[in-house]
């Protein structure tokens, strides 16, 4: 199924939409990622939605791209006795090591280095920042606190202190063993959180190796600090608002995030604006005017690709969800100033025979009113650096490695398909005539512009652009 738009949309599964119906509306409707969320759920629940995916994949006959988003050392409430309590302005609450489920008074941390190293004074933000307590009294088995702002805490609810400094690993135990079985089921994306330093994701990438791209996400000021170091050594970068914007002051994430997506696309990286995007539509059938801005914002910034979180995974519109973004992003990407934005942020060419090549292509399809920019890759390299050029027309990723043309699923203006290699020269021009007419890219008489590495059959360099008429497929 071929997309209107070039930017992307990842979905989260969750409680919403977990079954096959469900799974291939979401698809109907936009989705080109799915992402499934391993803050929560059971290993059961992943399995079973993952096959529902690859089943959907040999139904529609197109690469879908699964990407499995890691917890991290992320720092949760423990679950209520009613599942939920409303804490009042100015009541003390706390938090404990007792594991019993919680009420209106108290509630289980279950992370026993948060007793020795938070302090009196410290702000403590519930679920990004929604509630505000402050810190009154501390010991090594409860901490007592007066609730700022109020509001509505339920179970497994995220728990922030923005002054303490995090000194864990960004892989927990249980990452690793969901690590693992991602790896088993052969995910094409992982999502490490929490990363603070490029080492961190050098340290996932030895044990990923090639089985998987990995996707960073920049929710840690330190990472902010790190940025460029970490945006060379990752395979994509997703912001991460929800978490970035209760560990930064609030102000700054416009800024930060704009920052963010230029240093990608002049990295050649794709890059993914994420949480709360359309964070209404999680109750309501229509998203606010101030959110529909938002994913346009993200649009014209240059993401790659836009993020539904609870919208889809818990939501009750989730359809409704996909649809709104899906229209918003179609609808700026046909802006005349999106155009003109676009090529005013064009990366400046490296110096060599790739760069080269893959620019000269956005420029003769201009030229040559071609169709599309056809890349043949097998490592997927081909494919991102046409994306980088930001091209006036679709770019079709044909790749013989089925992995490669799913991860390029999450990749701006690139349509993924999984076909054998090339034998030849010429066979490669036949069939890039054939595929392009076959996805209604073009017709007879149309043109579109070629780019490959040869020999074919290798992953290297792109080193051969070629005009080709489908006149005769």
């Amino acid at each position: 199924m071929r997309r209107n738009r070039k930017a992307k949309i990842i979905v989260t599964l969750g409680p919403s939409t977990s079954n096959f119906k469900s799974v291939k509306k979401l698809f109907d409707n936009g989705a080109d990622v799915f992402r499934l969320n391993f803050s929560h759920d059971t290993k059961e629940t992943h399995i079973k939605r993952f096959k529902d995916i690859r089943n959907l994949e040999k139904k529609v006959n197109k690469p879908i791209g699964i990407l499995m988003d890691l917890q991290g050392p992320k720092l949760r409430v423990g679950k209520f006795e009613e599942n939920s309590v409303f804490l009042k302005q100015g009541k003390k609450f706390v938090f404990d090591s007792n594991p019993f489920p919680g009420n209106k008074f108290r509630v289980n941390l279950p992370h026993e280095e948060i007793f020795k190293k938070i302090k009196k004074g410290n702000k403590i933000l519930i679920d990004d920042g929604k509630l505000t307590l402050v810190v009154t009294k501390v010991n090594g088995f409860f901490i007592e606190t007066k609730v700022k702002f109020g509001g509505i805490i339920s179970n497994n609810k995220g728990f922030n202190i923005p002054s303490l400094i995090s000194t864990t690993n960004s892989l927990t135990k249980k990452d690793r063993m969901d690590l693992k079985l991602a790896l088993k089921l052969g995910v094409d994306w992982i999502a490490l959180s929490f990363v603070q330093s490029a080492n961190d994701v050098k340290n996932i990438k030895k044990i990923v190796k090639d089985k998987a791209f990995i996707i960073t996400k920049i929710e840690k000021p330190k990472a902010l600090k790190n940025l460029n170091e970490i945006i060379n050594i990752s395979d994509a970068i997703m912001i991460a608002r929800g978490d970035l914007g209760v560990e930064a002051p609030l102000e700054r994430l416009p800024s930060e995030q704009k920052r963010i997506i230029t240093a990608c696309r002049q990295a050649g990286k794709p890059v993914v604006v994420a949480t709360q995007m359309l964070d209404s539509m999680v109750n309501y059938p229509t998203p606010t005017r101030a959110e529909a801005s938002d994913v346009a914002t993200a649009i014209y910034d240059g993401a790659d690709a836009v993020m539904l979180s609870a919208e889809t995974a818990i939501g009750n519109y989730p359809n409704e969800s996909i649809k709104m973004m899906n229209n918003i992003i179609t609808e700026v990407e046909k802006d005349p100033l999106y155009l003109s934005i676009n090529e005013a942020s064009h990366v400046k060419a490296e110096s060599t025979a790739e760069d080269a090549i893959t620019e000269s292509a956005k420029y003769v399809a201009r030229i040559m009113s071609a169709k599309a920019v056809v890349t043949y890759t097998t490592s997927g390299s081909t494919a991102l650096r046409a994306a980088r050029e930001r091209p006036d027309v679709p770019i079709m990723g044909i790749s013989p490695n089925l992995s490669t043309a799913r991860r390029l699923s999450l990749v701006w203006g690139v349509h993924c398909i999984f076909t054998s290699d090339a034998t030849s020269f010429k066979d490669m021009v036949l069939k890039a005539g054939r595929l392009a007419k076959k996805e209604k890219f073009a017709r007879k008489g149309d043109r579109v512009v070629i780019t490959a590495g040869v020999p074919f059959g290798h992953s290297g360099a792109t080193n051969v652009l070629r005009i080709a008429s489908v006149d005769r497929y």
